[in-house]
C-alpha cells in the first residue's frame, strides 16, 4: 500500500487533513509535530505531480512511495551540497583567484550539461600550484554541515543500519566529514601534492557516476543486500545513476534538471527528512 508523507518546515495540519480526505487516506501518523506526517492511500493518485506543485508552493515536499520496505539497511551519500552546504573544489578555487571560472564550471556539470570527468580535470588544472595548506583553512573555516546529518548517520546506524560517503569530490574533504559524523566508509578522489602543493592532477581513475553506482553494487555484495535495500541521497547529475537504482533515491535541494528524473524530492526539509521518509518519528531519533 503506498505511503503519503508530508514534510515542511511548518506543515499545516489543515493541509494535511485535507489532502488525507481528498485521497481517501486512511489514519495519519505524525512523525514530528507540524512538521512530518503520513498517511496510507489505496493507490497513487493520479493528480499526484499537480498537488506536489501546490504543496512547494507552502514550502511542503510530498512524497508517495511503497510502505513495504521503507526503512532501508544502507544510506549512499553524496557529499558537497548534500552532506556538507558547499562544494569544496569550488572553496578552494575561490582561495586561488579562479573560484567564478570553476564555480561556473561546477554548475554546470552538476546539471549535467558538462562530461564529470572532464570538467573534473579542468577544474582541478586551475588549482596547480595551490598552497596544500589551503585545504585545512577550507575545511576550518568555510565547510559547514547540512542541518541533521549527524542525526541521521546515527538514527539509521543505531538501527542496523550501514553508512556510505561517496563523492566525486576529494578524500581531503571525505575523510574529514566521515570521520565527524560518523560514517562507516568513505569513497572519494585523490588530490595529488608535491613539495607541499597541488600539483593541478587528478589522480586516476576519477570517481564519478559509475563509480558511485558501482560503490553501491559493491556494499551490497559486501553484506548480502540488493540495491532495493538502499537509500541513496545526491543532488548533482553525477548521483543520478545511484538515485536511480537505489530503493529509496532522494534528491536533496537538487539542480531541477536532476530532480526531475526522482519522485523522492526533498527542497524544504533538512537531512532527517530521510528519516521521515523511512516512517522514524522524531521520538525514535538518535543524537550523537
Amino acid at each position: 500500500m503506498p505511503i503519503v508523507t508530508l514534510i515542511s518546515p511548518a506543515l499545516d495540519p489543515a493541509f494535511a487533513d485535507a489532502l488525507r480526505n481528498a485521497w481517501g487516506g486512511g489514519d495519519a501518523q505524525w512523525l514530528s509535530p507540524d512538521r512530518a506526517v503520513e498517511f496510507p492511500v489505496a493507490q497513487v493518485p493520479a493528480n499526484q505531480w499537480e498537488v506536489w506543485e501546490e504543496a512547494q508552493k507552502m514550502r511542503c515536499d510530498l512524497v508517495i512511495q511503497p510502505d513495504e520496505n521503507r526503512r532501508k539497511s544502507v544510506l549512499l551519500a553524496d557529499m558537497d551540497s548534500t552532506m556538507i552546504g558547499q562544494e569544496c573544489i569550488d572553496e578552494l578555487a575561490d582561495m586561488a583567484g579562479v573560484g567564478a571560472q570553476v564555480s561556473g564550471i561546477t554548475a554546470r556539470a552538476m546539471n549535467g550539461e558538462l562530461d564529470f570527468e572532464g570538467a573534473l580535470r579542468e577544474r582541478v588544472g586551475l588549482l596547480a600550484g595551490l598552497d596544500a595548506g589551503v585545504i585545512d583553512r577550507v575545511w576550518k573555516d568555510r565547510i559547514t554541515l547540512t542541518p541533521g546529518g549527524d542525526v541521521l548517520i546515527a538514527t539509521m546506524k543505531a538501527n542496523g543500519g550501514y553508512t556510505a560517503l561517496v563523492s566525486g569530490g576529494f578524500t581531503a574533504f571525505t575523510s574529514r566529514v566521515a570521520a565527524r559524523l560518523g560514517f562507516d566508509m568513505h569513497r572519494a578522489n585523490e588530490l595529488p601534492q608535491e613539495a607541499g602543493r597541488i600539483t593541478g592532477q587528478v589522480a586516476e581513475p576519477i570517481l564519478g557516476r559509475e563509480a558511485k553506482v558501482q560503490a553501491l553494487h559493491d556494499i551490497c555484495a559486501a553484506r548480502n543486500l540488493s540495491p532495493a535495500d538502499v537509500m541513496a541521497v545526491g543532488d548533482g547529475a553525477n548521483d543520478l545513476g545511484m538515485l536511480q537504482l537505489a530503493g529509496a533515491g532522494v534528491a536533496l535541494h537538487a539542480k531541477p534538471s536532476v530532480a526531475a528524473q526522482v519522485d523522492r524530492r526533498i527542497n524544504h526539509g533538512d537531512l532527517t527528512a530521510l528519516l521521515y521518509l523511512q516512517g522514524y518519528a522524531d521520538g525514535d531519533f538518535v543524537r550523537q
